[in-house]
């Protein structure tokens, strides 16, 4: 893909302004050396979104702590005032009581504590919010899983930058000093102008190209630096190549079904999900159990004052406990609760066959682009060995007469090309490998 002039500048505006934004806190600061592993220790370490999924573990620790405290008592203290404007009257065959004193002012002090025997929700809710945590730390997982694929592809595409930068830097080179040769040989005559215009020509085009490679490096620094959580200010260096991973290109298996699944953390969402669609059925089962309580109360209490000053009453106490049992008779939005709980739990089962279907098939795709690209790579090795030669021979013929400059420049062409094809088979096969490491679960570079 070529972007050129505004486009360019645009990404790289954008990439700077979103980098400074996501990135602006960040401890690492200087200059790095960076290695994959190096790359993926500062991300991992420096990363909002891992900060954020730690967090809501911590978010979700807190709330299995208010569930179990459910089931410690409870103590609430009161006090009201109550004046009496016209107290109502008892009226008998016996004559007419009145139930207190009009205008007169009753206080009432009291301390209750309460305390659940049987609460059969509150003991499900304690095994939901286990669940709750279990699937936080999944999520969790997920992040860094999902954050280390980033990284990882993010690092071999600024590999696949930096080495087609160098290769068209070469390319330049030759073709420069090709440019120059030829425009010598034009100058004593021993060469026509139509050979001078088309080195000319090839020479600029090459400097074209490498001033996207360039561009293109910038853009992949950048979008590494976003990843790893760095400020734009610290300079990155990468001594490395994709060449040097030529030897570590090797053949998967021949099957998904060789692979576990087991690790995946979208199967393992889905399966805590389902776990948790299950407790919460027993938590709608628990509105048809009766619940247990016992509460104590102590009051004090002072009736008919003629006046509003409380703190000299005349209060007398008095005590209760109760025991009570709540038994559900009839309600009938529990029966629909499970009816809506019943069609989610089918819905996730659904979902989770499809998925592992999909996820079974993306196996089986990387598996099919790593074995392909191991063969692109043996190829594109060889055509770029059949390429440096063709550039000598051409090179050679037109020296001696016996090519020409349109020869030339097409063995250039092509042994640019081949390079840079080579380059892409190697960043191709890494990338499918990063993504199959990524579906499967596993945790390499997780520390």
């Amino acid at each position: 893909m070529k972007i050129k002039g505004k486009k360019f500048v645009s990404c790289i505006g954008l990439l700077s302004l979103a980098l400074n934004t996501y990135a602006q806190d960040a401890g690492v600061k200087g200059h790095i050396d960076l290695t994959l592993d190096k790359a993926i220790e500062i991300a991992l370490a420096e990363n909002p979104t891992i900060k954020v999924a730690d967090k809501d573990i911590r978010l979700k620790e807190i709330a299995d702590k208010e569930a179990w405290q459910n089931l410690l008592p409870t103590v609430d203290a009161g006090f009201a005032l109550s004046h009496s404007i016209k107290v109502a009257a008892i009226k008998t065959q016996m004559g007419e009581f009145k139930m207190g004193q009009d205008g007169s002012t009753t206080a009432t002090g009291s301390l209750t504590l309460s305390l659940p025997l049987f609460a059969p929700a509150v003991y499900q809710n304690m095994k939901l919010t286990k669940e709750d945590i279990q699937l936080a730390q999944e999520k969790a997982r997920s992040s860094r899983l999902d954050l280390v694929n980033q990284v990882t592809k993010a690092y071999y595409a600024a590999l696949l930058s930096q080495d087609s930068y160098k290769v068209m830097e070469k390319s330049y080179k030759t073709a420069k000093d090709n440019a120059d040769l030829i425009k010598a040989r034009f100058e004593v005559g021993s060469v026509s102008e139509y050979d001078k215009i088309s080195a000319d020509v090839q020479a600029r085009s090459m400097n074209s190209n490498l001033v996207n490679a360039k561009t293109g490096v910038t853009l992949s620094m950048l979008q590494l630096k976003v990843l790893m959580g760095v400020t734009a200010d610290v300079d990155i260096t990468i001594a490395d190549s994709l060449k040097r991973y030529e030897n570590s290109l090797t053949l998967p298996g021949t099957s998904a079904d060789e692979e576990s699944l087991s690790d995946n953390s979208t199967l393992r969402q889905l399966d805590m999900n389902m776990a948790i669609l299950q407790r919460s059925r027993k938590i709608l089962n628990t509105n048809f159990m009766p619940t247990l309580a016992l509460q104590l109360q102590g009051q004090y209490l002072s009736y008919s004052n003629q006046d509003w000053n409380f703190i000299n009453y005349k209060y007398s106490p008095a005590a209760t406990l109760a025991i009570s049992l709540s038994v559900p008779i009839f309600h009938a939005s529990s029966w629909t609760k499970l009816k809506s709980n019943k069609l989610q739990i089918e819905q996730l089962e659904d979902t989770r066959l499809n998925t592992k279907r999909q996820l079974s098939l993306a196996i089986e795709s990387y598996k099919q682009n790593m074995a392909s690209t191991i063969a692109q790579v043996e190829s594109n090795r060889e055509a770029v060995l059949q390429a440096d030669k063709a550039v000598k021979i051409s090179s050679k013929r037109y020296e001696i007469g016996g090519g020409t400059v349109y020869e030339l420049n097409q063995s250039e062409t092509a042994y640019t090309q081949t390079e840079l094809t080579y380059a892409q088979s190697i960043y191709n096969y890494l990338t499918s490998r990063a993504d199959l490491e990524y579906t499967l679960g596993r945790e390499t570079y997780i520390k």
